[in-house]
């Protein structure tokens, strides 16, 4: 084969690779997620203000940023979000539970005896989370658990 006739077949198979490229559908862990608009920290994130788009950097690792919409729509940001960058999971957090500074009601439930009690929050928590409250009558500081509805669980250790 003539040095003419090789590079011409190498450039037709390169030409059919990139049209094979090309008719390959798109998989679903091909995609990202970008907001429209800048967002600030501390802002809910909407589904309006994301847009999926397809990840030309094949490289790039995709399990560390947003493919779905439903990750980040309606959850805070904890940075600055730029139009057309893929979304951190990191840079969004669920939307607190009771914020600091808040009164909360705090159940002590064990062997049958449930107490309750008046606190306020010295940290911001979303349900699940650890935080410390200062009961409101004594000033003492102790540590609880956020439960959905918003009061803070305690038990005995």
């Amino acid at each position: 084969m003539t040095p003419r006739r090789k590079i011409a077949f190498l450039r037709l198979a390169g030409g059919l690779a990139a049209l094979v490229a090309l008719a390959l559908p798109v998989r679903a862990e091909d995609v990202a997620v970008v907001t429209r608009h800048v967002v600030y920290p501390g802002q809910e994130v909407s589904a309006g203000d994301l847009q999926v788009v397809t990840v030309t950097n094949h490289n790039r690792d995709l399990r560390t940023v947003a493919t779905r919409i439903e990750q980040v729509d309606g959850k805070l940001t904890r940075r600055t979000l730029l139009p057309g960058h893929y979304i951190p999971l990191s840079a969004v957090r669920d939307a607190y539970t009771v914020e600091q500074g808040a009164p909360v009601r705090v159940l002590f439930a064990g062997d049958g005896l449930v107490i309750t009690a008046t606190a306020v929050t010295l940290e911001p928590g979303s349900a699940g989370d650890v935080i410390k409250v200062r009961n409101m009558d004594s000033g003492r500081v102790f540590s609880g658990i956020v439960m959905a509805d918003g009061t803070i669980r305690v038990g005995a250790s």
